[in-house]
């Protein structure tokens, strides 16, 4: 199909244009951003006709003597033609409309505009509407088929819809198109087309190629594109005769191909290489006028169609002759002979031998994909034709069809493949910095500060602020080399940029914090090696290049290790002693990029932790941030909007913790990141309404959002407890790296997330009790530390649910022997340890406030007497380790325990153990000398000395070896919790009663009694009374302590007191006291039972149950 490109006209003003013909062919129709619509007689018009129709013109179409316009002033309107007089406003938008177009009959107007509407439009009664609504987006085309009966539709939205004119519903639509915010962003213009005639193929832009699907199943039928052009097509319009579809690209190129043979018959390239918007075929097929962003017109002529009048025998019996005398000059005589250039080469004959001959040579000329190797002969050639492709519409119509077979044989029989498409690898970008095309981006946004470039008319420089003025003023620096990468830290500031056929790519350090004069340096890339990504951490930084290397350089610019990537750098990040890199790891399909990544450790021992595993995100996504929290724990976002952190207590794996979407008021609508933190939780990332990246004027704000795992159920107060529990552990695992890293932290903000996690686990075991989930109890007390399921414990036993009291008391004889065997392990990172359960990991650093918290829903509300115990450990800590080493082992089954040496006065009385096993149910002849039973909750005493991993933490070091047995099925301790509610007892019961009457009401100074007989209640403790005495000089001293802290303060002080007056206060602590005692009828009844809390008001407590049930005793009825 050889044709003629015409020079180019100038017509309108730069912008977007739009070309037409009129019904016969004579004019041709343009309009532009200027407003005006002109009306050519031909190229050559010097004077055409010009109306005005108002400040923008976005499209035209003319049908029967009407001419229809979209204007800037968000309406259509309709002037006649030729005479351009105004008929009226056709309809309205609320914003522009971007495109218009007539039915084949030309009744109505089909409209699309940014408002995200498409208007179906009758031209003699405007009244006549009809809307299509169900796009996202602003509209991009709209396109009548010729049946009238179907109207398909591109939209911004990424989508192009097929539309029933009749019902208003939608028939088909395809997610083909790259989504954008407006037209003026959109990649492409995707102006679609129908076959005409038929109307059996809609004929859709998408990238490169041209898709075509089938109107009757609507599937993708085929595709159409050339090997030699890899830009974006803009438009496509088909030729009157509907065997050929022409296509205009982004950058230029002119296409035409013959869709039954799927062959590319024809190329021209704009003369400048601008961007093709408006395309029209000449009604006689034989133009097509197209125009381009610039404001210009073309013309290339002579493209042949099927309205051509030559003969149809004559081109098959000079076909027959040639091939028959191999003279393939009788092919080209008479009327073809104006189709010729007389300055043709011989060197184009292979061409014409694949088109006419039929023999074996042809596959030579063929590739895998059936189309022409040699079509580049003629391509970019203004004055090339190839007279062997003229007139091709007409060959299948005559006998000499089976002459063009050769060539279209290939295609059929070869197979096509039809599986995952390859993805296009997203280039290397630096996370942080706006696109590089711009003359005013952000090179660098991060945690210490801000990196702007300036590449303009007036200046080409880098400006870098910090938000901490303390750490440097701000600097504005000359960028004479251009670079275009930039990276800043606390220390320095790192710049590169590419290199030039003249100059190599350097890198360039401006170390503004280094203590000699000269702070800046710069090195200079091997030629041919380009830098691609780049970063710093704490004392060094790191280069990746185009030759897959990685080279690491110190602050000062001394050049240490440099290793290889096994794919293409994407990007990397650095903070601390971590290095973080992103490369392609292989190909991706249907949208999905194949991305690996490193991290390495780059302090004294070097190591690397991740080592190329691949990295997830969203479906048919790409990565655009990666980088660390301000505490060192790498994460990445992906396009989608979907922020994942890294987890190192479960392998290295990624948990998605936010998504950036579902805060975007509109989908066109994105949040640019700029820092993520773990304490408190926060991500800092700036609101972009329209786009992906802020302006870098005016300077945009920071917004914060919160972070939310994606549980199932989060509407649920289950679900809610559960997505706040993990969240609160996730955020808290890099206290464990930092500590392991050398790194000082925060331990108050560490103990904080601690009892946060403790009491979600509190609060969802009160719940699963409610809903009598009492297997889901135990699973949430294994994640419990030792104190915690104490208390559960409590709650389990005053919900009278035994079996599970036992279970839990089961489980934490389970978590001591636990404790014990990590004992013995050598200490190893806590983030590398997987723990069973999330409680084993700071059992030993819990904290006392855990024993002053409240649950809600019925929880768990603790006694005042747990403050006690607290208390009395702290201020006891200080007594000799031979007295801990002496202490009982509570664990340890049959035998006696062995005589301790007697300790300091207690003043406390013991507490009763309901569930305490006596030996054989007698009582010990000695109460020193009882024997121990399985039970955990046996141990449990209010002395001193008990084990610290499990009642309590002790400032003063390691808790005694323990060594405690696993319980045995039905043993004695659960018959004992089932017996607790009988109401008799047996006379056994009876006679261990009176024994542990008697040692409570034992004086003080008598010897110390054992561990069993503990107390149920205790008095006031000497350093209680002294508290409340001088509780209000603390106030005064410290007026925003809360309780906790007034309690710690008071611990200080009572500590600095002399021997005697604590001994005193010890003593009036006594004197105060007056311990109630139990009494038990022998038929069973039980007396009313009352105790004094700690300002000594009385309590009764229904089901004749104890009123202390944090002291772990019961009556019995």
């Amino acid at each position: 199909m050889p044709c003629e490109r015409k020079p180019m006209r100038y017509g309108h003003s730069e912008g977007l244009t739009d070309v037409c013909f009129d019904d016969e062919g004579k004019c041709i129709v343009t309009c532009g951003s200027d407003g005006d619509v002109r009306i050519w007689e031909s190229l050559d018009d010097d004077d055409p006709k010009s109306i005005n129709v108002g400040e923008k013109a976005f499209s035209v179409a003319l049908k029967n003597g009407k001419l229809i316009t979209a204007v800037s002033n968000n309406t259509v309107q309709i002037h006649t033609f030729p005479e351009g007089d105004p008929d009226g406003i056709l309809t309205r938008f609320t914003t522009n409309a971007n495109h218009v177009t007539f039915n084949p009959s030309g009744s109505r107007v089909a409209v699309g505009s940014s408002d995200f509407l498409v208007k179906i439009v009758e031209v003699t009664d405007s009244s006549q509407q009809k809307t299509l609504r169900g796009h996202d987006a602003p509209v991009l085309s709209v396109a009548f088929d010729p049946s009238d009966e179907f109207i398909a539709s591109s939209s911004c939205d990424g989508s192009v819809t097929v539309w029933s004119v009749e019902s208003q519903a939608q028939v088909a639509q395809w997610k083909v198109l790259q989504k954008s915010s407006d037209v003026s962003n959109a990649k492409s213009l995707c102006r679609l087309a129908w076959q005409p005639r038929s109307g059996k193929l809609l004929a859709v832009p998408v990238d490169a190629t041209v898709q075509l699907y089938d109107k009757n199943t609507w599937a993708q039928v085929g595709t159409l594109s050339d090997d030699l052009n890899t830009q974006v097509v803009n438009v496509v319009v088909w030729s009157p005769c509907g065997k050929f579809l022409a296509a205009g690209t982004i950058g230029g190129n002119l296409l035409i191909w013959d869709v039954e043979a799927k062959l590319c018959v024809e190329r021209q390239k704009h003369e400048k290489g601008f961007t093709v918007c408006g395309m029209a075929w000449h009604p006689s097929g034989g133009r097509i006028a197209y125009t381009d962003t610039e404001g210009c017109l073309g013309l290339l002529d002579g493209v042949s169609s099927s309205s051509s009048t030559s003969s149809s025998t004559t081109p098959s019996t000079k076909a027959t002759a040639a091939k028959e005398t191999n003279d393939y000059d009788g092919l080209f005589d008479e009327d073809d002979d104006q189709m010729l250039d007389d300055g043709m080469s011989e060197s184009r004959s292979p061409v014409k031998k694949a088109l006419v001959e039929d023999d074996d040579d042809d596959d030579d000329l063929m590739p895998a994909t059936g189309r022409a190797r040699n079509r580049g002969a003629f391509l970019d050639d203004d004055n090339s034709q190839d007279a062997g492709l003229a007139n091709l519409d007409k060959l299948p119509d005559d006998d000499g069809s089976s002459a063009i077979l050769p060539a279209v044989a290939p295609v059929v029989s070869r197979p096509v493949y039809e599986g995952p498409m390859p993805t296009q690898p997203q280039r290397a970008f630096q996370p942080g910095s706006t696109p590089v095309h711009l003359m005013h981006r952000f090179m660098m946004w991060n945690s210490v500060g801000i990196v702007r470039g300036y590449n303009d008319d007036q200046d080409n420089a880098i400006d870098v602020e910090f938000h901490d003025t303390a750490i440097h003023h701000a600097m504005h620096l000359t960028n004479t080399l251009g670079h275009t990468m930039a990276d800043l830290s606390q220390e320095a500031v790192l710049l590169a940029c590419e290199g030039t056929d003249e100059l190599a790519s350097k890198i360039q350090c401006l170390h503004f914090s280094c203590w000699d004069t000269h702070k800046e340096w710069m090195v200079d890339l091997p030629k041919g090696e380009d830098v691609r990504a780049l970063c710093m951490g704490q004392g060094w930084a790191a280069v990746a290049t185009s030759t897959l290397m990685v080279r690491l350089f110190s602050i000062g610019g001394v050049q240490k290790e440099m290793f290889s990537l096994p794919g293409a750098v994407v990007c990397m990040a650095g903070h601390g002693e971590q290095l973080l890199i992103v490369y392609h790891r292989g190909t991706g399909f249907d949208g999905d990029q194949s991305l690996g990544v490193q991290l390495l450790q780059l302090g004294r021992k070097r190591k690397q932790v991740i080592h190329g595993e691949p990295l997830p995100l969203s479906q048919k996504s790409y990565l655009a941030w990666m980088g660390f929290t301000a505490e060192g724990t790498p994460c990445c976002i992906d396009s989608e909007g979907v922020v994942r952190m890294l987890n190192r207590t479960l392998g290295n794996t990624w948990t998605p913790v936010c998504n950036t979407r579902e805060s975007c008021k509109s989908k066109s609508d994105h949040y640019w990141v700029v820092g993520i933190h773990e304490s408190p939780q926060q991500l800092r990332c700036i609101p972009c309404k329209g786009s992906r990246f802020p302006p870098t004027l005016p300077r945009p704000a920071v917004a914060v959002l919160p972070f939310k795992l994606p549980y199932c159920q989060t509407a649920t107060e289950k679900g809610q407890m559960e997505e706040q529990y993990w969240r609160s552990l996730l955020f808290r695992n890099h206290y464990d790296f930092l500590s392991s890293s050398g790194y000082e932290i925060d331990s108050e903000g560490q103990s904080q997330a601690e009892k946060e996690q403790q009491e979600l686990l509190m609060k969802m075991f009160a719940l699963s009790c409610k809903l009598e989930r009492e297997f889901r109890c135990v699973e949430l007390a294994e994640m419990m530390t030792h104190n915690v399921v104490t208390l559960a414990i409590r709650y389990a036993s005053r919900s009278r649910r035994m079996a599970l009291a036992q279970k839990l008391n089961e489980l934490a004889l389970e978590k001591a022997n636990q404790l014990l065997e990590e004992d013995q392990e050598e200490e190893e990172p806590a983030y590398q340890r997987v723990a069973r359960s999330s409680g084993f990991n700071h059992v030993r650093r819990e904290s006392s406030q855990m024993n002053g918290r409240q649950v809600d829903n019925g929880c768990v509300e603790e006694d005042d007497v747990e403050e006690e115990y607290t208390h009395e450990e702290e201020m006891d800590a200080e007594e000799p380790s031979e007295t801990r080493k002496s202490c009982l082992n509570p664990f340890k089954k049959g035998g006696k325990s062995p005589e301790r040496p007697s300790p300091k006065p207690v003043n406390k009385e013991a507490r009763v153990n309901p569930f305490k096993v006596s030996s054989a149910g007698k009582p010990s002849s000695s109460p020193a000398g009882q024997s121990r039973g399985t039970n955990v909750l046996d141990g449990m005493t209010m002395s001193n000395r008990k084990p610290v991993a499990l009642v309590g933490t002790s400032k003063q070091g390691k808790a005694p070896v323990l060594k405690p047995l696993a319980p045995k099925a039905k043993s004695k301790t659960q018959a004992t919790l089932l017996q607790m509610t009988t109401p008799k007892g047996s006379s056994k019961k009876q006679e261990s009663q009176s024994v542990t009457e008697t040692v409570k009401q034992a004086p003080a100074a008598t010897p110390p009694v054992s561990a069993e007989n503990t107390e149920n209640r205790k008095p006031k403790t000497g350093f209680q009374l002294w508290l409340d005495e001088n509780r209000k000089n603390i106030l005064a001293d410290n007026p925003d302590f809360e309780e906790m802290d007034i309690i710690k303060e008071g611990m200080g002080r009572f500590r600095t007191l002399t021997a005697e007056e604590r001994l005193d206060w010890s003593e009036r602590a006594k004197s105060e006291s007056d311990p109630k005692k139990r009494k038990r009828d022998d038929g069973g009844e039980e007396d009313e039972q009352t105790e004094k809390d700690e300002g000594g008001a009385k309590k009764k407590k229904p089901l004749d149950s104890s009123a202390k049930l944090s002291a772990f005793a019961f009556n019995k009825e």
